[in-house]
């Protein structure tokens, strides 16, 4: 489900919930036969994603069927319109990947800039750096970024008292994803756009610094795409779906 709309080998999959891989096999096939889980060949494995319409399904009916003249027992479903609210405040978003070091600092530099009159933007690490990655700073500086207040922060640092509420969250990377999903206030909604993390390309110091140049262009036309969303108008519904298939979209290659 974190890893919704990507489809996950068996072994991701049992790394994360750290279950043997035997044990594994029967919970999916299980899930599979009964239409919670689809699966898909990819070369010679087969990769594993949530059915969410059938998902969403069987937690309607086990709402709606076993809560049936039970109000106090059933709250009421999340409604109405996403942020901004009628106040007019700008959406807070927040962009969450390991290292804080250069795909979320992207996000936030790139989203600050594109639709700064519409969205706050922030991002943190679940283990950041010290500092954000140099290439990283270069890429944003080149394409005419201010990097002057972008720095490496722990997720910690938007929890608790004083932290700001979020009305999205949005993870970059697949480790992040994988990982207990903190408690935010509000129950923001969140996506998963996974992306390769260009800190770990190894090869030639052209092959490294394309890497960077990919991500970066790969979220920025991401991005793009979500400020292009009614986001005002749309219901949390709507906007986790348009968020999901934003996700899915295909990287490309750099410009």
């Amino acid at each position: 489900m974190r890893r919704y709309p990507d489809r996950v080998p068996a072994g991701a999959v049992a790394a994360a919930l750290g279950v043997k891989a035997s044990t594994l096999s029967a919970y999916l096939s299980a899930l599979v036969q009964s239409g919670l889980v689809t699966q898909e060949r990819v070369g010679t494995s087969l990769r594993y994603s949530v059915a969410m319409d059938e998902v969403r399904q069987t937690f309607d009916y086990l709402l709606l069927e076993c809560c049936r003249g039970r109000p106090d027992v059933c709250p009421p479903a999340r409604s109405g319109t996403a942020r901004p609210d009628a106040s007019g405040r700008r959406s807070s978003v927040l962009f969450v990947c390991t290292g804080n070091s250069a795909r979320s600092i992207y996000a936030e530099a790139i989203l600050r800039d594109l639709a700064g009159d519409r969205f706050e933007a922030f991002s943190a690490g679940t283990m950041p750096g010290s500092a954000p990655h140099p290439r990283a700073l270069a890429v944003l500086a080149r394409n005419g970024h201010d990097i002057a207040g972008l720095r490496s922060k722990h997720i910690a640092a938007f929890q608790g008292a004083g932290a700001p509420p979020f009305d999205v969250v949005i993870t970059v990377c697949d480790h992040a994803a994988n990982e207990d999903c903190p408690a935010w206030p509000g129950q923001p909604v969140s996506a998963h756009w996974g992306l390769p993390d260009p800190v770990r390309v190894q090869g030639t110091d052209a092959q490294r610094g394309l890497a960077f140049h990919h991500a970066y262009a790969a979220l920025k036309n991401r991005i793009r795409a979500f400020v292009a969303l009614p986001v005002g108008k749309l219901d949390p519904i709507a906007l986790q779906t348009a968020l999901d298939e934003i996700g899915a979209s295909p990287v490309g290659e750099p410009a």
